[in-house]
């Protein structure tokens, strides 16, 4: 039974979907207007290891992931400069270039970590006729109002404004919302904005309110959830830092609009610090997928950190923390390389006990709330007990095949091990240096064994000799 921790309700709870097998789901995607953060990179995993899970649950999963290329403000406010424009004043560039150039580039960055790709990612600048027939439906429900070509919709109308994140009216008019700069136009100083009347904005439609003006942000994910999912979903995710005013005022628009409850199961995942630290330039320890890789490691490391802490727990990514996922995404390879070669004696049913007791401890950790350390816990109890049996040449080649089974199984939700069976191929240089290393072996000499071990280290392929011979691997 899978339980998950609900924002709104502050609690775990069972997760019933509105469909019995189908699970519909939203998660707050990228503002391009600069390359993906390992911290957005967190929270797009944690939506990946959500979906996958629920695929190994055996629901079918319809999950929507937009990119935001308008009217983003920094600070998360009505007024002022918005991401795309800092954007556009940095590169020189026209919004349409630099959205196109950046979600190639955070595809690319999906890609290599592996991540399932979504129903549809739809962009917030190809939805503004649905964003302003959302809006005509509050204005004429009473929501929201007209001020000088720009539309607020009015907070304090929505009785239940702030059950999300506790910053209710009552709070906010105290002052402990945070909330931004004395705006004359609005009722409430915290009311926000559905559409912004701004000529001199760089990205601009006609609307019915004004001749040039764009969308706010929050009314972006409402309109699009809606077209592609329905009135009501099942999940939404996001970050913790998307919980206000994002995703109170997604709540407060739809539910207006629609008269129904917007989402069941509200999820949210926690910052991630560098070193102890927030991660910002001017500290200098802001980095990307793209800064990683140029270090040496490789996305399924990152991929592999990044998982290994319960979402709801603040990550502190260090290098010593990425070297340590990347041994462990290793030992999981080669775990799979030495099941693919199994042809022990067999070992009865010492094997098949382990294999149900790595399956109930990988799924009862799961299915509290994506415990994932547990999870790895028993995967990792379960790889040093077969690997055991491996080196006493007792795994039979059809026992093998189910352990092999069952670490795929994980791996569909993990993502992290892939298509390690295959039959790799090597460089002609390196199988003649395999050969000559041989050689070199056979008349004991073993400074130039050493020497040319080496040389296939540089050259990223790992040497072993076992006593069944020698054995070598690509490595991770």
């Amino acid at each position: 039974m899978l339980k998950l921790f609900n924002t709104l309700s502050r609690e775990k709870e069972e997760f019933k979907p509105l469909n019995d097998k189908v699970v519909t789901m939203y998660n707050c995607g990228l503002t391009v207007y600069d390359h993906a953060t390992i911290g957005n990179l967190r929270a797009f995993t944690f939506a990946d290891i959500l979906r996958r899970y629920l695929e190994y649950k055996g629901f079918t999963v319809k999950q929507v992931m937009n990119f935001t290329d308008v009217g983003h403000m920094f600070h998360d406010i009505d007024v002022g400069e918005d991401k795309m424009e800092a954007a556009v004043q940095r590169e020189k560039k026209d919004p349409w270039a630099i959205a196109e150039f950046y979600i190639k580039s955070f595809m690319e960055d999906a890609g290599l970590m592996n991540f399932e790709e979504p129903m549809v990612r739809p962009r917030a600048s190809e939805h503004i006729a649905e964003m302003i027939e959302l809006i005509e439906k509050l204005i004429e429900k009473g929501y929201a109002y007209v001020v000088n070509g720009s539309v607020y919709f009015d907070v304090s109308k929505f009785k239940n404004y702030g059950r999300l994140s506790g910053n209710t009216v009552d709070k906010m008019k105290l002052g402990a919302g945070g909330r931004v700069d004395y705006n004359p136009d609005k009722r409430n100083q915290f009311d926000f904005a559905l559409w912004i009347n701004d000529p001199r904005h760089i990205m601009n439609w006609k609307s019915p309110w004004c001749e040039k003006g764009y969308p706010g942000w929050h009314i972006e994910c409402s309109a699009m959830s809606m077209k592609y999912l329905g009135e009501t979903i099942d999940i939404h995710t996001g970050g913790v830092d998307n919980l206000f005013p994002h995703h109170e005022n997604e709540i407060a628009q739809s539910e207006a609009a629609t008269g129904k409850k917007f989402v069941n199961y509200w999820l949210h995942v926690e910052h991630l610090q560098v070193e102890g630290k927030p991660m910002h330039k001017s500290l200098g320890n802001f980095y990307t997928l793209k800064d990683i890789l140029a270090k040496g490691y490789d996305a399924k490391a990152l991929r592999f950190l990044l998982l290994s802490t319960h979402y709801r727990q603040q990550l502190n990514f260090t290098f010593a923390g990425l070297e340590a996922s990347r041994n462990a995404v290793d030992r999981l390879c080669n775990f799979v390389r030495r099941l693919i070669e199994a042809d022990g004696a067999g070992c009865g049913d010492e094997v098949k006990s382990l294999i149900a007791r790595a399956r109930e401890g990988f799924e009862a950790a799961m299915d509290d709330d994506l415990n994932v350390g547990p999870a790895l816990a028993a995967l990792f109890d379960f790889v040093r007990d077969v690997n055991r049996i491996l080196d006493e040449n007792r795994l039979s080649r059809e026992e093998a095949a189910g352990v092999y089974g069952l670490m795929m199984g994980f791996d569909k939700v993990l993502g992290v091990i892939g298509d390690v069976g295959r039959k790799e191929q090597l460089p002609k240089e390196a199988e003649e240096l395999i050969r000559k290393r041989e050689e070199a072996r056979k008349a004991k000499d073993w400074k130039t064994a050493d020497q040319i071990r080496e040389q296939l280290k540089l050259m990223g392929i790992v040497v072993e000799d076992t006593p069944e011979g020698v054995r070598w691997r690509v490595s991770k």
